[in-house]
């Protein structure tokens, strides 16, 4: 494990919260320390730190009462969403409280003649699709986890659909939130665009919960298209899929999703996911739009992956198939984990611009080769986007040393290239080390920020910036 951030502990605010909490939620309060330690876990590989305790929030109101509570006695808190995070956002650096959201699960509001929807935090996205699908209605934005909308907010999430949706910062139109002194504020209305002073929902997405709690979220929905159609293509290198990437974008094809998977991540998918595709580089695509559209849309990229070497090119509208290729796809990560039984999974993710892709895979590819590591590679590249997912033994100190340089490596190097150190995953803890390289003095802005909206640096301390 790589060593967790430690912030100084403030025990007696901590007691006295703890007894006030216990008094207020009774059973909602939970201090065992298999819960505590669920609240303090993330799939990353930073040491789990513990909160002191959990509190199950039921509304925004008692949401603005605990933090009430914390800031009274300057006691961290944390929110807590479904703990899928990667980049060690939920431990307790400094003990504390975590808020659990999860309870806060309702579907408040659809407005389909609108395009958009008032939630609660703790919904999660299969479940808003779910609800909306009789609607003819979907929300795009699928980061793979199930993961819960107010964390996906939270981390300014991406994922498989990107290239054509956008972002959760390009899908959120706005966001009640409860701020370090337990105020209540609104972003924004449900208009689609405003011009009404400073952005505050850009601000707090993304925020990872250094900066505000999010109790409600507005979000953009989509009509589910006429025609969805798949595809996969092989090609002899990785450095031929992303040329036919690359050439994808520049050409305008409005492809919906167009996900690399490397040769050693088709092996662990075919033997997860009982497949048999072709052992070597893929690209898995989808098209959405008229029938006309979809079927237009792929005979294109036919014809621009044939141009490199792109072979066994085929499309499919079948759900049924459709499905359990993508299905393979968002189970990237537990096929990866059987190719070394035991191991322990590193996550990390870089995007550069597109024209970069195929140089920084290749160099990504070329250097976990020389440090010894099984690591596939899958990315969102159709926006330069992807990730490595490094097999270690992690009581192996000399293994764990030279896989946390790597990270820093791919970091650095994708930061040469006007990149940044995370497309998606985050910063939380794991990323600290590459804001300032990245931003420079951009960085002494946003703890002019975080210092102006939580001066006792209650919320979420120990994330994305030092204060």
């Amino acid at each position: 494990m790589a060593k967790a951030i430690d912030l100084p502990r403030n025990e007696s605010g901590i007691k006295t919260v703890m007894g006030v909490l216990k008094q207020q939620f009774g059973d909602r309060f939970q201090t065992s320390a298999s819960v505590r330690e669920q609240h303090g876990h993330t799939t990353t590989w930073i040491a789990n730190q513990m909160p002191d305790a959990v509190v199950f929030a039921k509304s925004t109101q008692e949401v603005s009462d605990i933090v009430k509570a914390c800031a009274a006695h300057k006691v961290p808190v944390i929110a807590f969403g479904t703990g899928t995070s990667l980049e060690g956002h939920v431990n307790a650096a400094a003990g504390g409280i975590s808020i659990d959201l999860s309870q806060m699960n309702k579907i408040i509001q659809v407005h389909s003649e609108d395009l958009d929807c008032v939630i609660q935090p703790g919904v999660t996205r299969e479940d808003l699709n779910t609800h909306l699908r009789d609607q003819g209605l979907f929300f795009p934005i699928d980061p793979g986890a199930n993961a819960s909308l107010g964390g996906m907010a939270a981390t300014r999430a991406s994922g498989t659909n990107a290239v054509r949706y956008g972002t959760m910062k390009d899908n959120v139109l706005a966001l009640e939130a409860v701020m370090a002194d337990g105020r209540i504020i609104r972003t924004a209305q449900r208009a689609k665009k405003s011009s009404a002073g400073y952005d505050l929902t850009r601000l707090l997405v993304g925020s990872e919960g250094t900066l505000g709690i999010i109790t409600e979220i507005t979000l953009k929905l989509q009509g589910i298209p006429e025609a969805i159609s798949s595809a996969r293509c092989s090609f002899p290198s990785v450095d031929a899929a992303c040329q036919t990437v690359m050439q994808v974008i520049q050409f305008g094809i409005p492809v919906a999703r167009i996900e690399l998977l490397d040769t050693l991540q088709v092996q662990a998918c075919n033997a997860y996911s009982g497949l048999d595709l072709p052992e070597t580089p893929l690209l898995l695509l989808e098209f959405h739009g008229s029938d006309a559209g979809v079927v237009e849309q792929a005979e294109t990229f036919g014809a621009i992956a044939e141009e490199f070497g792109g072979t066994g090119y085929t499309a499919t509208t079948s759900t049924e198939e459709r499905n359990a290729l993508w299905k393979a796809r968002h189970n990237a990560y537990w096929a990866s984990l059987g190719l070394r039984p035991g191991a322990k999974g590193i996550s990390t993710d870089v995007c550069v611009p597109i024209s970069r892709l195929a140089e920084i895979v290749v160099a990504a590819q070329e250097r976990l080769e020389e440090l010894g590591f099984l690591a596939p590679i899958v990315g969102h590249v159709g926006d330069g986007n992807f990730h490595s997912l490094v097999l270690v033994d992690e009581n192996s100190p000399e293994e764990m040393a030279k896989a946390e340089g790597y990270v820093s490596w791919l970091a650095e190097t994708a930061i040469s290239m006007d990149g940044t150190c995370t497309g998606e995953h985050g910063i939380g803890q794991g990323k600290m080390p590459y804001l300032v390289k990245e931003l420079g003095e951009a960085t002494d802005v946003m703890i002019a920020i975080k210092r102006a909206l939580d001066p006792d640096n209650i919320l979420n301390p120990g994330k994305i910036v030092t204060v």
